[in-house]
């Protein structure tokens, strides 16, 4: 193929060699776990979804003479759907440089691409300089989350980004933002850039860098969302987005594309957003989906936040341990005074309105139990015998976790209140226009753990419960009224159509029947 590849260097059809990396990829794949590709970011790019990437990139780069960049490489997927694309162009490659940590994916894409002119280099991309400049990067950087990633490598990257971009950066920032920032000083001007991205980046604080460089640093181009129902990663539940921009910078307003599902050449929706716009604008995920007008039209409408103090439910640290039922505890024979009741996780609650019985406890199918002890070791090893057995049991496996190693004792929990109304933050919706998440009436004494948000009335609305009991079951309903739009424009969607809300983010939830009724009774 080398004359069809206008003297890059390849001899052997690309369709074979294709063939040969999927392989050599699904070999090195399977001798990795999943934890350990997890941690290293490490989902390989479907080729169809390389070569519409690759194949939109090259529409709108107008240099014929194209010097490539892919700062992990891996195997070489945006490689070989470049080698298979550009033949649909009267481009022609230049130069291509490809960087890969990983020792395993280096000696493989070194064999694979070795009859080429491919720059092939085996190091920490975040780490080095570079030697040239390139007019084209596309990249499915490492999705590692920032718990992955060392202090002292946060430190060097966040000086790093400092430096290149001016730009702080917050040390909960994924790597591949740090990918995206320190691949600036490789580019040549007017260098087109497409990067595969985890759409969150759009919606989480720790994103703001990374918008402000596409707004302040490049040319914001467009950003392709495809639709998170339809994950394109078998082995990752992430919501993806390409991010495209030119290296240069534009001081005047301008509009940035938007489009969601589909593909690049066939979205399902498009929108055109003003820069200014996105300045202003907290949440990018809204665009092209929903009306960014309709919020400020609601002056009169209040939040969730302007009525409740929302919190996490409390993290045990180990549910399994310190969550038992009432014949677990009974067998063996511990004092119920040190346990309160608690209620199950969200999929194993059968009801929306949880009732009480004589006790305070819920009355559900199973009862469960929170081991709630503050004594100290000594007091419960001298009075407390089989209580003692039990926490000896999880001495060397519960007491070494994250969380519990960190208490003054190990076993000890977090405070919560009983809280009236919760919420469930994660969920799917199912069903067109339904509701993702789980409103729940609670008349129990139990509390929850962090699997449902708590919301805690704020002195205004307490005080109108207070004096009319009769509303609780009003303010349920109105929480129930939210609409599925008002929800999804504040929280977040990952792969597979799997929706998230935190506490900051059901705040900002706007709920026009609760500010009707608090209208009627303040």
């Amino acid at each position: 193929m080398g004359t069809q590849n206008r003297g890059f260097g390849e001899a052997r059809d690309i369709k074979y060699l294709e063939q040969e990396r999927q392989e050599l990829q699904k070999r090195i794949d399977n001798q990795k776990s999943v934890d350990e590709r997890r941690k290293f970011g490490q989902f390989s790019t479907p080729i169809s979804l390389a070569e519409e990437i690759v194949s939109y990139g090259l529409s709108i780069q107008q240099n014929t003479k194209i010097s490539f960049l892919e700062p992990a490489i891996g195997t070489g997927a945006f490689l070989s759907a470049l080698l298979s694309e550009i033949e649909k162009t009267d481009k022609n490659i230049l130069s291509a440089s490809g960087i890969e940590i990983d020792k395993e994916f280096f000696e493989a894409a070194s064999l694979l691409w070795k009859d080429t002119k491919l720059n092939l280099l085996n190091t920490d991309f975040t780490s080095i300089s570079p030697n040239s400049k390139y007019n084209f990067v596309i990249s499915n950087p490492p999705y590692v989350r920032h718990h992955y990633i060392s202090q002292c490598d946060k430190i060097r990257l966040s000086e790093s980004v400092k430096k290149e971009t001016q730009l702080e950066i917050s040390g909960l920032s994924g790597l591949y933002c740090y990918f995206v920032l320190l691949a600036h000083k490789w580019l040549s001007p007017n260098a087109i850039c497409g990067w595969l991205l985890p759409s969150e980046f759009m919606d989480v604080n720790y994103g703001d860098t990374l918008k402000a460089y596409l707004l302040d640093k490049v040319h914001l181009l467009r950003i392709h969302r495809y639709d998170p129902k339809q994950c394109k990663f078998d082995d990752a539940l992430v919501s993806s987005c390409v991010v495209w921009f030119k290296n240069e910078t534009v001081d005047n307003d301008y509009e940035i594309e938007f489009s969601f599902g589909g593909t690049h050449l066939e979205p399902i929706l498009t929108k055109q957003v003003r820069k200014s716009i996105l300045k202003k604008e907290r949440k990018w995920t809204q665009f092209p989906i929903y009306n960014f007008h309709q919020s400020s039209e609601k002056k009169d409408c209040f939040t969730l936040g302007d009525f409740f103090d929302i919190k996490r439910g409390l993290a045990t640290g180990d549910n399994a341990f310190f969550i038992l039922t009432k014949e677990q505890i009974h067998d063996r024979d511990i004092e119920m005074s040190f346990f309160s009741p608690i209620l199950p996780s969200p999929r194993y609650l059968d009801v929306d309105e949880v009732l009480a019985d004589e006790y305070g406890y819920p009355q559900i199918s199973t009862q469960y139990f929170l081991l709630n002890c503050t004594l100290p070791e000594n007091e419960i090893k001298e009075s407390h015998p089989q209580l003692w057995s039990y926490l000896e049991t999880g001495s060397q496996t519960t007491a070494l976790k994250y969380l519990c190693k960190s208490r003054k004792e190990w076993y000890l929990q977090e405070k919560r209140k009983t809280a009236k109304f919760l919420c469930s933050y994660m969920g799917r919706g199912g069903k067109k226009n339904a509701l993702p998440f789980r409103f729940i009436l609670n008349h129990s004494e139990a509390v929850a753990t962090n699997s449902y948000l708590m919301l805690y009335p704020k002195r205004h609305l307490s005080q109108i419960i207070e004096a009319n009991p009769d509303i609780i079951n009003d303010v349920w309903e109105a929480l129930k009224d939210i609409s599925a739009f008002d929800f999804e424009k504040e929280g977040r969607t990952y792969g597979g159509g799997l929706k998230k809300i935190e506490p900051k983010e059901l705040e900002k939830v706007q709920c026009q029947q609760l500010s009707s009724l608090y209208y009627k009774f303040a």
